[in-house]
């Protein structure tokens, strides 16, 4: 669809997605500075935040879209764009920008949340991969296999790309067999791109896996309608319940964290506190997204 569809209206069309996230991320760069709320300005810069990140995600996948008229694959992308990203910090002076120089102006002082956005987008992309062959019913539509048979093949694929992710990032990391680069969640080089993909694969492989052992009437459902079925039967009313007001329930995780940090010595808690501290925490965000579920509360953000 990405291929076809005019890169204007993919632009208007990813902007309904970027606008909410970049004004909640205004939001936090206000209330941060506003409560002189403790940062690591190491993460992502004094100004930048993670829901900028996420914000511009949108726009520039819809970009990148373009071309896969030339290269017809997520995953290729990703890799690519990796590859380029890790020459240009290995061959100038970038590297040493992002880590050590002073913060004088806007883009110095926010250089960590601005070039790891580009590890970021690479990420994007080896997700919108995987998403190709996980999110759709059938791998092969237009096949006539079993749905057994069609499970096999997913599990089957899964399989290949996690070893081929864990492959790459081993060959980016090894100093005996590859180019011994270390990972860097600072700058989202290459090997932390790697390491990110082949662990979400890999998790994503394990959770196929189960699926198919304790569940196989997921699979085996006749039509999409009977596979819902089957998967609310199964799903921990837990899981429902966050996975419904997900985005929400992150702002208001991310609100008690705040909350505790500015009320409580965290470094000078005991052990016991802190439990208990963190099933308070943890029990109130789950009570409040069992009673949006309970009243059918669906918060879009």
């Amino acid at each position: 669809e990405g291929r076809s569809t005019p890169l204007a209206t993919r632009l208007a069309a990813s902007m309904r997605h970027s606008l909410p996230l970049l004004f909640l991320g205004v939001i936090r760069l206000l209330s941060v500075k506003g409560l002189d709320y403790a940062e690591h300005v190491t993460e992502y810069g004094v100004h930048w935040n993670f829901f900028f990140t996420l914000g511009l995600l949108p726009p520039f996948v819809a970009i990148f879209q373009s071309a896969l008229k030339i290269v017809p694959s997520y995953a290729a992308l990703a890799v690519i764009l990796g590859g380029l990203y890790q020459v240009v910090l290995e061959s100038t002076s970038l590297k040493a920008f992002i880590l050590t120089a002073p913060r004088t102006d806007l883009i110095s002082k926010n250089r960590e949340g601005i070039f790891s956005f580009i590890g970021y987008l690479a990420i994007f992309l080896a997700g919108q991969d995987t998403g190709m062959y996980i999110l759709p019913r059938s791998v092969n539509p237009k096949s006539d296999s079993t749905p057994a048979t069609q499970r096999k093949t997913l599990i089957m694929m899964m399989a290949i790309w996690s070893a081929v992710w864990t492959g790459l990032y081993f060959l980016s990391t090894s100093y005996s067999y590859g180019d011994g680069l270390s990972v860097s969640r600072r700058m989202a080089n290459l090997p932390y791109i790697l390491w990110t993909a082949a662990f979400n694969s890999t998790q994503i492989l394990a959770y196929c896996i189960v699926d198919t052992v304790f569940f196989p009437s997921f699979y085996n459902a006749t039509d999409a309608k009977s596979e819902k079925e089957a998967y609310e039967t199964a799903t921990s009313r837990v899981f429902r319940a966050y996975n419904r007001n997900g985005l929400f329930l992150f702002l208001i995780a991310n609100l008690l964290t705040g909350l505790v940090n500015m009320t409580v010595p965290t470094l000078d808690v005991s052990p016991l506190a802190t439990m208990g501290i963190l099933m308070a925490y943890s029990g109130s965000l789950t009570a409040l997204a069992l009673a949006l579920d309970a009243y059918n509360i669906n918060i879009k953000l």
